[in-house]
């Protein structure tokens, strides 16, 4: 193997350790919370291997465990991962020009960590950022899957997980990944209001309580950007 591409395949890896060792607790949350919810291993297993997103397999397998209607859980799953399109949407004009063999890995691996590592204005322009970004995003593949076997396997013989916090994982993760981005008052305002609009709604027992606060914060984040642009014209 060529010295520059095994250097950006180490980078790659090493640079999205930090992040892979970070969901560990979400990735066993995610495998034992689906076995104590009467899934099996091979679905269990399955999900992590197919959909490989953490949110929305936590989400469908609560929503699943509660005999929510199907149409519910394909909504509320749909939006939830909605944002992977705007992510796609993103770097667009990044991997135009890129084979489709190169396109289409990058896709699959394409998560909020590997987009906050989608920056940088020369990120999948070459062939040793390709192998980077695929790296890093095959990294955090090959580790969520990893994560989740540990949490089948403990989901089998421990008791209940869910009551030792293993979900603010989750939260910490976003907050991680959320935070370096909030550098003007529209998304400052988006992200507030996302977690008031959603901390009230589920609080209250509404069902669609997530959907909702993505749908509102969008809205307000999106007001206020036309606002400030409005008030930059005609200043």
């Amino acid at each position: 193997m060529q010295k520059p591409i095994l250097k950006a395949l180490l980078k790659g890896f090493f640079d999205m350790l930090p992040l892979c060792l970070a969901v560990i607790p979400w990735g066993i949350l995610c495998g034992s919370l689906a076995i104590q919810n009467g899934f099996s291993a091979f679905e269990t297993q399955a999900m992590s291997l197919l959909v490989f997103a953490g949110s929305a397999q936590l989400v469908a397998i609560e929503l699943m465990a509660g005999n929510t209607p199907l149409l519910t859980i394909l909504f509320t799953t749909l939006i939830i991962s909605s944002r992977h399109f705007l992510y796609g949407l993103a770097i667009r004009h990044k991997v135009i020009d890129q084979p489709f063999g190169w396109r289409l890995p990058v896709s699959f691996v394409l998560t909020d960590e590997l987009f906050a590592f989608s920056h940088h204005p020369k990120a999948y322009q070459t062939k040793l950022r390709l192998i980077y970004a695929l790296s890093a995003g095959f990294s955090f593949y090959i580790a969520w899957n990893i994560w989740t076997l540990l949490g089948i396997v403990a989901g089998s013989l421990l008791p209940d997980l869910t009551n030792l916090g293993l979900d603010f994982a989750i939260a910490a993760t976003f907050i991680a990944l959320v935070v370096p981005g909030v550098k003007n008052l529209a998304t400052l305002a988006t992200v507030v209001t996302a977690g008031v609009v959603a901390t009230l709604l589920k609080s209250h027992g509404f069902q669609l309580w997530l959907v909702t606060a993505a749908l509102i914060a969008m809205s307000v984040g999106y007001a206020i950007s036309r606002w400030q642009a409005k008030e930059e014209h005609s200043a």
